[in-house]
């Protein structure tokens, strides 16, 4: 453990998939901790399941917490940018920790078969005498003539760790208080049970291809690099007794143990992908903003003490306590996030949203890749109008494609609605002549002209509004009539105001 008082935390993701959100707001609470107390944070890679384990599931996962300002304070390297430690690159380590139990006693070689061990799951006797399922102990009895005869066989083994045959082992865990091995909150609760060590199988520490299981490879690390705290997800509580027991066995006082609450959908059914995206990317990409997921994901399962929601990162930064986290599950609520994203692309200024809006423009098209200065300015007075209404920058193509397409597309129900009214020829065909004498044609000039029109015909204003912004967007929704008609231009304007009344002669033809 650490010498002084610095709090050592990390973030332990194994490369199997892409960063999932539950994964993301545990390193969330961690980097909050370790930068509340001015202290350290690390990133592990644990990547010693080599089954499953790809070399772009790290990439994803390096990726995702660079582009949510998760930074960590040391690693492997003596100079440079600092990677994260990586467990495939540390096995001779766990190597000689495993061989330091079978030297001490704590641990054993087993030589059972896969067949065997596959065999011995599928028989219910254990289960039907009431005992716990798991390995039955074989190899652990095996006198040194029956060793030396399975090593002469070639028989690759693997090392299990010794539990005790008697006695209780529990925690304390600082979220949900003090824990019995099988998970149970023990404080509040006016009888208990002792779990026995001899319910807890034998678990392997080392497979035989001499690569660490989790349990090993996670408690020699933590050790070794001091972490002072392990905050981890819940579904690591039925771990923990072992790790309790490594500590032991190895000698180590074990760090302070905190069981994070389980994120879940709004069904209350454990997060997953029917839920829609759990990968942090997967925001990303759809046009989610950092300091929003950021956010969001620091106030599942926490609470800064008073009502604030929005809060900047050094406010976070400031409030985060382990008193604050809570103990039941989290709802992933992709409402709120919607929300709370919207507030964020609110909060842009028109530069730095431009800049953020125009990957999806160019993507879909409507822009050129490397657009100059002048239409720049344009593609940020388009946008400007759509601010206000748009949740996630994904949806700014379908938002704001009439503006940068030469004819709109026209909605089928919209053209119906309100083009095949008697009156919207010979109105739109006297509103172009308004517009055209219009100067400056402005938000406020286009208005006057729609009002002073909709007067004269004596009709109110939305009869002759609704079918205007038909005819120059091809829908009936979006950004204010008349600050879009200024952005689209009089010449714009004239020319589908002109094919809007052809529209409307067609449709009435049809009718």
């Amino acid at each position: 453990m650490a010498s002084d008082n610095t709090v050592r935390v990390r973030v332990a993701p194994s490369p199997t998939g892409l960063l999932h959100v539950g994964v993301t707001r545990t390193a969330i609470f961690n980097w909050l901790l370790a930068r509340h107390c001015g202290g350290r944070f690390i990133l592990r890679i644990e990547d010693t399941d080599q089954t499953r384990c790809r070399p772009e599931y790290q990439q994803n996962i390096l990726e995702a917490l660079r582009w949510l300002g998760l930074d960590w304070d040391e690693g492997p390297e003596a100079d440079g940018p600092h990677g994260p430690y990586v467990q495939s690159q540390r096995v001779q380590l766990y190597r000689e920790h495993a061989r330091s139990l079978l030297e001490s006693g704590h641990a054993y070689y087993c030589y059972c078969s896969p067949e065997r061990l596959a065999d011995m799951r599928r028989r219910q006797e254990q289960e039907q005498r009431g005992e716990a399922l798991g390995y039955d102990r074989l190899c652990r009895h095996l006198s040194a003539e029956e060793r030396a005869q399975k090593e002469a066989e070639g028989i690759a083994p693997t090392i299990r760790f010794a539990v005790p045959l008697s006695g209780t082992t529990d925690f304390r865990d600082i979220i949900v208080g003090r824990m019995m091995v099988d998970g149970t909150t023990v404080e509040g609760v006016a009888r208990h049970t002792s779990f026995e060590n001899a319910s807890l199988d034998d678990f392997v520490i080392l497979k035989s291809d001499g690569f660490p299981t989790y349990h090993l490879a996670s408690v020699v690390d933590d050790h070794l690099m001091a972490m002072t705290h392990v905050l981890r997800a819940q579904e690591w509580i039925s771990s923990t007794p072992r790790h309790v027991l490594l500590y032991a066995a190895f000698g180590w006082e074990p760090p302070a143990f905190g069981h994070l609450p389980m994120v879940l959908g709004t069904d209350r059914a454990k997060l997953s992908k029917r839920h829609g995206a759990t990968a942090v990317t997967a925001y990303r990409d759809q046009g989610y903003l950092p300091h929003a997921m950021f956010n969001f994901l620091a106030l599942l399962g926490w609470a800064p003490g008073d009502d604030r929601e929005v809060m900047t990162r050094d406010e976070l930064i400031e409030a985060f306590s382990i008193d604050g986290i809570g103990k039941a599950p989290s709802i992933f609520d992709i409402t709120k996030l919607d929300w709370m994203n919207g507030h964020y692309i609110r909060s842009c200024d028109r530069e730095r949203f431009t800049e953020l809006a125009l990957p999806y423009l160019i993507e879909a098209g409507l822009v050129g890749a490397d657009p100059g200065c002048a239409e720049r300015d344009q593609i940020g007075r388009v946008l400007a109008l759509a601010q206000e209404r748009v949740k996630v920058l994904s949806e700014l193509p379908r938002l704001t494609e009439f503006f940068f397409r030469a004819e709109p597309k026209y909605d089928p129900a919209a053209v119906k609605k309100w083009l095949t009214k008697d009156y919207v020829p010979s109105a739109l065909t006297d509103l172009a002549t308004r517009f055209e004498a219009a100067q400056p044609f402005d938000a406020a000039n286009t208005e006057r002209a729609v009002r002073g029109l909709a007067d004269q015909l004596e009709m109110k204003p939305a009869a002759l509004i609704h079918p205007t912004r038909v005819a120059v967007t091809g829908r009936t929704t979006g950004p204010g009539l008349f600050e879009t008609l200024e952005v689209l231009g009089k010449e714009r304007c004239l020319k589908r105001l002109r094919k809007a009344v052809a529209l409307a002669a067609e449709s009435q033809n049809i009718e």
